[in-house]
């Protein structure tokens, strides 16, 4: 017996995929599950989490739906990785986030900037707020540095921490001990097929979204989105480095590195999330969770407002609109780092976590999973 209905379903069709095999090449899912006779919760949401809902294997199945077996892998297992966000949750106690996720990040942002603003005007005179402010420590006039690192310092650390437990648990979960670390060799391949998304193409023939012909369109939009994400958070590390190694304050020179490397993020960060919403509307139903669209469309606009409202901040720092604008931007930044942990930013990290269980199974069993050993 498993703990939900899901697992219960997930737990069938692994056993029936696990007798036909005919879609082993396709995705790491499947050399996983044969690796395997029986499968526990922590199993299946480890497969959850590898899957990447390309959706190659529905299309392949000759026991999808309307088969009396109705097989439908990529939406089963979709169902099982949203559920098991709020399983791994910390605290637990906000689990239930997960559940009405579009409505909560809606709220929390709307406040966030609502509290911004106010703040804004509280603290100056509201003159200030729609002053012209220019030079180096123009933002630092409308909220002290040491204020809003403070601020965006404790909601980062408490989104660390809520996120490590919320991994510590998963590790446990897939049958890992705390103290039972992966090697190099298993971290380096899961980085490799993380980077890449290696099992984001079905097979090498791409993703399956409105129809039944492929396409790259999804891993193209993902790519732009997570190098846009990773080229604004380094963007930020070397500001931070600047102010308190250097004593430089914001705002910098348009060809300062922190201005380039947040000017190409917000880009990626722009056209990927808006591609991704797009694909998202005209993916086949059959294919989804229908039911959590809320969670996935939420945190695509999260991250398209993030660097939206950068964008715009940038190119209209020097004038008298630079204040509403920092205070919409940090309203839609502080949202998204306390929402982070209780949003679909978790799955990246849970995937990578399933990626590197994947590469040491293959490791420890080579002649396994032989399907998907190649680079």
């Amino acid at each position: 017996m498993h703990g939900t209905r899901i697992l219960e379903e997930a737990d069938r069709l692994m056993t029936v995929c696990n007798a036909c095999r005919y879609c082993e090449g396709l995705c790491a899912v499947f050399p996983a599950m044969e690796m395997r006779r029986a499968f526990s919760d922590g199993d299946l949401n480890y497969l959850a989490n590898l899957c990447h809902a390309c959706g190659a294997c529905y299309t392949d199945c000759q026991f999808s739906p309307p088969h009396e077996y109705n097989v439908n892998v990529p939406q089963t297992l979709a169902i099982a990785r949203a559920e098991s966000y709020a399983a791994y949750a910390w605290p637990g106690a906000l689990s239930g986030l997960f559940a009405r996720n579009g409505l909560a990040i809606s709220l929390i942002a709307a406040l966030s900037v609502a509290a911004f603003i106010f703040g804004f005007a509280a603290l100056n005179d509201p003159a200030v707020l729609y002053g012209v402010h220019t030079g180096p420590g123009a933002f630092y006039q409308l909220m002290p540095h040491n204020a809003m690192a403070a601020l965006f310092g404790a909601a980062f650390l408490y989104a660390i921490l809520a996120l490590v437990m919320g991994i510590r648990a998963f590790w446990r979960d897939i049958g890992e001990t705390i103290g039972n670390t992966a090697d190099a060799g298993s971290l380096f391949q899961a980085m490799r097929d993380a980077g890449e998304l290696r099992y984001l193409d079905g097979g090498g023939g791409g993703c399956f979204n409105e129809d039944d012909r492929p396409t790259g369109r999804r891993k193209i939009y993902h790519h732009l989105t997570f190098y846009g994400f990773v080229l604004c958070f380094a963007a930020t590390s070397v500001a931070t480095l600047y102010h308190y190694w250097l004593g430089r304050e914001a705002p910098y020179a348009w060809w300062d590195l922190p201005v380039v490397l947040g000017t190409l993020g917000g880009i990626g960060l722009v056209i990927g999330p808006a591609g991704l919403l797009s694909e998202r509307w005209k993916r086949d139903p059959v294919l989804v969770d229908r039911a959590r669209m809320g969670m996935d469309m939420a945190f695509i606009a999260m991250l398209f407002l993030t660097a939206a409202t950068g964008i715009v901040l940038l190119l209209l720092r020097d004038t008298a609109v630079m204040g509403p604008l920092l205070a919409l931007h940090l309203g839609v930044v502080f949202a998204l780092f306390i929402t982070l942990p209780y949003g679909k930013f978790v799955h990246g990290i849970y995937r990578y976590i399933a990626l590197v269980r994947y590469a040491r199974e293959r490791r420890m069993m080579p002649g396994r999973g032989a399907a998907l050993t190649s680079p």
